[in-house]
């Protein structure tokens, strides 16, 4: 009797979880992966977004393109239509945010004039009058193509491409001042092979929009400090040599650049913290460099693995030189190096800075120190051996 009534509880369980499947229609699982998709992608990528507007702008178009191809394909495989609408509502809610997101912050770069709510109206009409010019021309395509699918589908494509290239163009006619990482790499490349910086309209025509331009080295900047160092001694020698509140670290193994930035870091601090990573980057590039910098490579390629500080030691003191005049001549060609779309952690640490000496006061020091050991020694001739006393 107590075997059956346990079969018949289980019985009951596994019928109580019908109703609950039935309800999971197509479009409740396309709207629950939509929204899935949406939350996931703002959390991964969102801090991104405003780094390369430009280039997930066009991802956006790009996607929103293939969401549609999946939508017009699902009738045709009945098997798979849940699985096909899902995907495609996946896609569409990562166009959404990304869009979203990509579009406000172009419009906060053509907002020029402080106009920002302007130019948002103006974009938005404009969009309309497109979409208004669709709906024409659609209505009057209509009728050639609602009974021929190859038609349409021929149509499609044909749209799709002249969709994706206009909005490559639109893209690519973007010129940012303002730097990111690629366009940094790319202007910093340029300057130490052939001493002169790039303009804006120049480095933003050779920024990548599909792929990255870096090579292996990864470049992390406001990482926590524990990540940084693990010791007071690595502490020390990763703090030694600069009076900069940032700290860097090249880790050989993994192939990262990484940085730890002070409290009082701002935006030019962050903007010469990375140009100095970025620096490391490009002397592993195979460019010709001037004669300092291609010893400081040769040092790079034939140091042993444990022997990042001294590069990065050597590195301080080439930046002090080579950054005041890059600095100046960005200026100079219109780059923004007050603001910044660097890519930085929230992570800010504290450590003592010493104060570097000037020439005088090292010759005080050193003199200072020989008065007492002179001292030492003319104590040690008048004492008994083993009574030497402690110098005040």
């Amino acid at each position: 009797m107590g075997q059956e009534q346990r079969k018949r509880e289980k019985h009951t369980e596994r019928s109580s979880f019908i109703p609950l499947l039935s309800l999971i229609t197509p479009e409740l699982a396309t709207y629950g992966t939509g929204m899935l998709g949406r939350i996931g992608f703002a959390w991964l990528m969102g801090s991104r977004l405003d780094c390369d507007a430009k280039k997930w702008r066009l991802f956006a178009d790009v996607l929103n393109d293939a969401a549609m191809f999946l939508e017009i394909v699902a009738p045709a495989f009945p098997s798979c239509f849940t699985l096909i609408v899902c995907v495609s509502s996946l896609a569409k809610c990562i166009v959404g945010v990304a869009g979203g997101a990509t579009r406000a912050a172009l419009t906060m770069h053509q907002a020029r004039r402080d106009n920002m709510a302007d130019v948002s109206a103006k974009d938005g009409s404009q969009e309309t009058l497109v979409n208004l010019a669709g709906l024409l021309v659609s209505l009057l395509l209509l009728p050639l193509v609602s009974e021929r699918p190859r038609l349409s589908l021929a149509a499609f494509f044909l749209f799709t491409a002249l969709h994706l290239y206009a909005n490559y163009r639109a893209v690519r006619a973007v010129i940012m001042e303002t730097f990111n990482e690629t366009r940094l790499y790319l202007v910093l490349k340029h300057f130490i092979q052939w001493g002169e910086v790039l303009t804006p309209p120049s480095a933003n025509r050779m920024e990548p929009l599909w792929t990255g331009c870096l090579p292996a080295l990864s470049l992390s900047l406001g990482v926590a400090l524990h990540s940084l160092v693990s010791s007071a001694f690595e502490l020390q020698q990763v703090s030694e040599g600069h009076q900069q509140p940032y700290l860097l670290r090249w880790d050989q193994c993994r192939g990262k650049i990484q940085v730890t930035l002070g409290q009082e870091a701002s935006a030019g601090v962050i903007l010469r913290a990375a140009t100095h990573g970025l620096l490391l980057v490009a002397l592993l590039d195979d460019v010709p460099l001037t004669e300092e910098l291609e010893t400081l490579r040769g040092q790079i390629r034939a140091a042993p693995e444990g022997d990042s500080w001294t590069i990065v030691k050597e590195t301080y003191q080439i930046l002090d030189k080579l950054y005041p005049k890059f600095l100046k001549e960005l200026q100079a060609v219109g780059w923004e190096t007050e603001h910044h779309l660097l890519e930085v952690d929230e992570w800010r640490a504290a450590w003592p800075l010493r104060e570097k000496k000037t020439f005088s006061q090292q010759q005080r020091a050193r003199t200072a120190l020989d008065c007492q050991c002179s001292t030492i020694r003319d104590l040690k001739h008048k004492t008994p051996r083993g009574k030497l006393p402690l110098p005040s």
